[in-house]
């Protein structure tokens, strides 16, 4: 009697060429649809499973395979006596080799003009059961689900039968792909709801947070096989902390609406400045801290133009990653004179309502993200002293940086570039002496952020010593009166938000 090889493919890519070298090695093929025409057309002998079945495709080709002369052909134990003999009695055939690969649910679903019905309409039934069916009787059956996997197990048939090792290999990876399909068909029907983590892509990085460490990035959401993060136009291979640091990046410039600039270096900025133009604002931030800025990651907020790919040049900048939405003509091709300078193309921007996820150890921490913008409606002045017009404007800038910095943070800015930070403290106070190191003379007349209350006066009482003018803190503290009081005796603004912003 001859093998039997079921195979049903949403990607064809291969399949003929595997089909027929099943049929030169003595396989009969079982296939349905458009795989079946597929192999007919290229003259490869093949029954239609519903010759095997007799009981035709219905419903709209959603009712193929699940049959028990199909279903009983894979799952049937070869090595037990009972299920020998029924499988005989009932006339079913044992089905040796299941090819699958699923609809393109996750392609379908991230088209914007395809409708709700249609997307419903690529939700595999049949594929996940003939692939979990096969897995579990591993022992007997190969299951394939990757066109990657062809040639592997092809070398081993010709040589005789599939090994064990490579069946348990190919059953595991079937149960991964099932999982991960119907993980991502539940995110789309949930609709952000977050009833489960999707894990998907799996792209090997150049290396970990330290070159012996590995690293791989794994997509979430929607979209099916990101290959990374963002759209590299060029560069090196992307490390872990590549990733980290642009994430930092993109979603600290995201947060602004004025053409915006931010520099990071281990995932705090080192600079951010806002002006009427993006060049003029690339300007200010590298500006704002060139020391720091030496194996930087740069976002833009708007598209990078040729004037700043020549500016990276001309100034000699070490950058790592450059990030931004597009690149002027002209731009890449002068930025290919630094190649090892990964260039990213992100069209994603941080949803308003989005979940963040930290491994720890033996769990995962989730939270929804801080999304929440300080308008100057929501600032309330604890001082006889108000803030004028510009250094409200100063203040909410500062806030937004401010948000973007590890804890404890403190950003002093003026003119909408921020010109001195002090972050990852354990003291407060240290933050605040940091930023005012970084700031020199720039810090007279600057405003100060603050991300969280002052549990003493003396960060204010260092602001002062370097002619801070305005500061921006949440309140909240026991000693908050004490705190005020100290800003009064020292002539400075003091205002509220009354929300915190720690980042850890």
């Amino acid at each position: 009697m001859a093998k039997r090889a079921l195979i049903s493919v949403s990607d064809k890519t291969g399949v003929e060429t595997f089909a027929r070298t099943l049929t030169e090695l003595g396989y009969e093929i079982l296939s349905t649809g458009g795989t079946q025409k597929t192999l007919a057309a290229a003259k490869i002998p093949v029954t239609p499973v519903e010759t095997v079945t007799e009981f035709p495709e219905c419903f709209g080709g959603r009712v193929k395979t699940m049959h028990p002369a199909i279903m009983g052909g894979i799952l049937f134990r070869r090595d037990n006596a009972d299920d020998v003999k029924e499988a005989k009695k009932l006339g079913i055939e044992p089905i040796d080799i299941v090819v699958v690969n699923l609809y393109p649910f996750g392609k379908t679903a991230a088209d914007p003009e395809k409708s709700r019905a249609e997307v419903i309409e690529q939700i595999d039934i049949g594929g996940p059961t003939l692939l979990r069916s096969a897995a579990k009787n591993h022992s007997h059956v190969t299951v394939i689900c990757d066109v990657a996997d062809y040639g592997r197990v092809l070398a081993e048939l010709e040589k005789g039968e599939s090994s064990d090792e490579l069946r348990d290999e190919l059953a595991t990876k079937a149960f991964f792909h099932t999982a991960s399909y119907d993980t991502m068909i539940s995110s789309w029907l949930s609709e952000g709801k977050n009833w489960g983590v999707l894990l998907r892509g799996g792209t090997a990085l150049r290396y970990g947070e330290n070159p012996h460490q590995w690293g791989k990035y794994f997509g979430m959401g929607k979209v099916e096989d990101p290959a990374s993060w963002g759209k590299k136009l060029q560069g090196k291979d992307t490390s872990y902390l590549n990733i980290l640091d642009a994430d930092a990046a993109w979603s600290a410039v995201c947060e602004f609406e004025e053409p915006t600039a931010v520099f990071v270096k281990h995932a705090n900025p080192s600079g951010i400045a806002s002006r009427g133009n993006i060049e003029d604002a690339f300007q200010a931030a590298y500006d704002a801290d060139r020391l720091s800025a030496f194996g930087v990651i740069i976002a833009l907020n708007r598209e990078c133009s040729k004037v700043i790919a020549q500016k990276v040049i001309d100034q000699k900048m070490f950058v790592e990653v450059i990030v931004a939405k597009s690149y002027e003509a002209g731009a890449l091709e002068i930025l290919s004179q630094k190649p090892n300078i990964r260039v990213i193309e992100q069209s994603m921007t941080p949803p308003k309502e989005q979940t963040t996820y930290r491994s720890v150890l033996g769990g995962m921490l989730m939270q929804n993200a801080d999304t929440k913008i300080v308008t100057e409606a929501e600032l309330t002045v604890v001082t006889k002293k108000k803030p004028t017009k510009e250094q409200i404007k100063d203040l909410l800038f500062a806030w937004k940086c401010v948000k973007y910095c590890k804890s404890n943070a403190i950003v002093f800015a003026h003119d909408l570039t921020t010109v001195g930070l002090g972050t990852g403290q354990t003291s407060r106070v240290d933050a605040t002496w940091i930023a005012a190191k970084r700031a020199g003379e720039k810090s007279r007349g600057a405003v100060m952020a603050s991300d969280a209350f002052f549990p003493f006066p003396d960060s204010v009482e260092e602001a002062a010593k370097h002619g801070i003018s305005v500061i921006i803190q949440p309140g909240g503290s026991i000693r908050d009166a004490e705190v005020f009081a100290k800003a009064e005796e020292l002539g400075l603004v003091m205002v509220t938000t009354g929300v915190r912003a720690f980042r850890h």
